[in-house]
């Protein structure tokens, strides 16, 4: 098939002051749909070449047009005043929302174009008038996800998976007790409740965007790190904690910031609240409040390097399966098989 894929991001490293959590799995999944036979052609703008100034994109297809294609494929964009909302060419505009919505309108409305929302952020509202279009499938990177919503958790890649070695990971010096990578959107609750107090008892590092620190003045907020940093940090850090929004926690829609922090051997401390949590992390990483957090962190200092230790990275690797490439491959099928046979049979009620 030619797939019409839209997203607003990057395939490379992009650029350090942008949120973009698809940077880490986005290239794997469009690589493997290329090698699965499919062509795709990229709707939204080449940010690698226009922001980040890589070349990287030139390796691919991308339009402003309206080309001819057999599905559309949308990364879900929402609103965000003052961004996307606002007229094009004002200072600070982006164009993925307008994009979008023409996209819409030619393919899913006047074309007829069987179409796949992933809605990557939750954004899309329950009562959506394309959650119950013919011919649109909805995709979350859920275990629960919302009725009527396929199942599509963020790919991690088979040959990163494979490449996990747990002993060399155990060994690796590990001088940063507690990390935290990522930014603060919807996270105060539990950042208070399972980092904060954990954190001002260890020498830690917080990277991200942090608009407001001032409710915790003793901590170190480092600011965004440029994407390949991400792993520098994850390698030198023992722990993290998985800090999820509560409609992500609710929904069971684990980040890729676990793939991330498991992959360098920096074991993810995560919060009893997350539903299907045990699914996630072994049961020595689950924690109810920051005094737990303290107590896993102390243990894994006393593990650390030892075979014990070796065995829970194992652990976690093995969790790691549940967001393997090639499974999410299988899935995605099963959606464009499903979408392209919706619209199929509307077609034929006309």
């Amino acid at each position: 098939m030619i797939i019409g894929y839209s997203f607003w991001g990057f395939l490379g490293p992009g650029i350090t002051d942008t949120p973009d959590g698809g940077r880490g799995h986005r290239r794997p999944l469009i690589d493997t749909l290329i090698a699965d036979g499919h062509r795709v052609v990229f709707l939204q703008a080449d940010r690698d070449r226009l922001e980040a100034g890589d070349g990287l994109g030139g390796r691919y297809t991308f339009t402003s047009g309206l080309p001819d294609i057999d599905v559309l494929f949308l990364e879900w964009r929402w609103p965000i005043p003052g961004r996307n909302t606002t007229p094009c060419g004002t200072p600070l505009h982006t164009c993925d929302l307008h994009r979008q919505t023409e996209l819409l309108d030619v393919y899913t409305i006047v074309r007829n174009t069987p179409t796949v929302i992933w809605d990557k952020d939750r954004q899309l509202p329950r009562g959506s008038v394309w959650r119950h279009r013919p011919g649109v499938v909805v995709c979350e990177p859920a275990l629960d996800p919302t009725p009527g919503a396929h199942r599509l958790l963020f790919p991690l890649d088979d040959d990163a998976l494979d490449r996990a070695d747990p002993a060399a990971l155990a060994v690796r010096p590990r001088p940063i007790p507690l990390v935290y990578v990522g930014n603060q959107y919807g996270r105060d609750e539990e950042f208070d409740q399972f980092f904060a107090p954990a954190a001002a008892r260890l020498p830690h590092v917080i990277a991200g965007k942090w608009a407001d620190t001032s409710r915790w003045p003793g901590l170190t907020f480092t600011g965004r790190v440029p994407f390949p940093k991400v792993r520098e940090l994850y390698g030198d850090a023992l722990a993290t904690v998985l800090l999820l929004p509560e409609r992500y926690a609710v929904a069971g829609q684990m980040t890729q910031r676990l793939f991330e922090a498991v992959l360098a051997g920096c074991m993810p401390v995560a919060p009893a609240t997350i539903r299907h949590v045990d699914r996630f992390v072994p049961a020595q990483l689950i924690v109810s409040d920051a005094a737990d957090t303290v107590r896993v962190i102390q243990w894994l200092r006393s593990i650390r390097g030892n075979r014990q230790h070796e065995d829970l990275i194992a652990e976690c690797v093995r969790r790691l399966e549940l967001f393997r490439l090639s499974g999410q491959l299988q899935a995605l099928r099963r959606v464009f098989t499903d979408v392209s046979t919706a619209t199929t049979a509307q077609a034929g009620t006309r």
